[in-house]
């Protein structure tokens, strides 16, 4: 049952419990100004004190119709009350209404979603996406059949993400996801299948859309590219070749970890497009930016209109049209360039 569904019942329930608290009180206090000439402040606290049984006794002598009066509200008008009071607090403990008013909140928030990644599944490299970009404070939202259990430990700080229950393979479940003001997408289902059909459906909806599909099978890659996909990953030859690596070359392999795994905050690397440069168009070159000078940066790589990358580029290299370049530098080094060279709302 929607969650709209289910607040809508709740409201009925404890409007019509509410209805019948206010009715129950009316009655008294019109049955006592009336039979026993109270004043409207009397009569409400001889109404309530005969409801909720407190006993504090009369306010001065009650007539047989006041008696008689009194007895009718003590048997049914205190039934009443109680049994409103009782249906108000079992709605609003029950857990489907808990489940649908942190559902309706979470639509709110998805609702206001742009330029957000959704990652497609939420197990193991679900997971991993959502911690780095939670990491860097990167606005996502995860889509994924299972609902989110806060008390799993494999969801430890990941506690405020921003989830969807819902199949990632339907369409309506991606629009609902805000998918065409999205700019990024993680396709991290176990299945390749379903990896492929989110991947056609992304593309569809959003062809500016950058995404990253995971695959199994090697024989899948191809596929996964052809239907729109900018990058695909497996895994488990990541895994091997890391593991191996570190065998070969365990320092460097330790030193990129830090980096890119660790998610340490004293290094930063950045990519930056040419669009968000200050480029002088009669010098269109690296060393024109002088980026060393004014920040101590260092440009470790450059990737060209053709999406072909030079390692350490020379500062004679120009800079072509929707071309990029790879900085590397500390945190405080990363803020002197935020005067000088690129916009940084520019930078993912």
């Amino acid at each position: 049952m929607k969650s709209n569904n289910i607040l809508q019942k709740v409201k009925q329930k404890i409007g019509i419990s509410l209805l019948i608290l206010v009715v129950s009180l009316i009655t008294g206090v019109i049955g006592y100004m009336t039979i026993e000439g109270y004043s409207v402040l009397e009569a409400v606290w001889f109404t309530v004190i005969t409801f909720t049984s407190v006993g504090f006794g009369e306010l001065r002598p009650l007539s047989n119709e006041g008696r008689i009066f009194t007895i009718f509200l003590m048997l049914f008008g205190t039934g009443f009350v109680l049994y409103a009071v009782s249906i108000i607090a079992a709605e609003l403990l029950d857990q489907r209404f808990i489940i649908a008013i942190n559902r309706n909140k979470m639509e709110k928030k998805i609702s206001h979603l742009e330029n957000h990644v959704i990652i497609c599944g939420f197990g193991r490299n679900g997971r991993q996406s959502a911690r780095k970009l939670n990491q860097y404070e990167q606005s996502f939202l995860v889509i994924d059949k299972r609902d989110f259990d806060v008390s799993d430990d494999t969801h430890k700080g990941l506690d405020s993400v921003i989830y969807l229950t819902g199949d990632a393979t339907e369409e309506s479940i991606l629009e609902k996801a805000q998918i065409k003001k999205a700019r990024g997408l993680i396709a991290a289902l176990p299945s390749d299948a379903d990896n492929l059909f989110i991947v056609m459906s992304a593309k569809q909806l959003n062809p500016k859309l950058k995404i990253i599909s995971r695959a199994s099978n090697s024989s899948t890659i191809n596929k996964l590219k052809i239907a729109g996909a900018n990058n695909v990953i497996m895994p488990d030859k990541i895994g091997g070749e890391h593991m191996a690596s570190l065998i070969i070359t365990p320092d460097l392999v330790e030193f990129m970890d830090n980096i890119f795994l660790e998610g340490t905050k004293s290094v930063n690397l950045l990519e930056i497009n040419e669009s968000n440069l200050s480029l002088d168009e009669n010098n269109r070159t690296i060393k024109s930016l002088q980026i060393r000078e004014k920040s101590g940066c260092s440009v470790i790589g450059y990737k060209d209109k053709d999406s072909k990358y030079t390692i350490n580029p020379d500062d004679s290299q120009i800079i072509e049209k929707n071309s990029s370049i790879i900085l590397l530098g500390r945190p405080q080094q990363i803020e002197k360039l935020k005067n000088s060279i690129y916009n940084e709302d520019s930078i993912l």
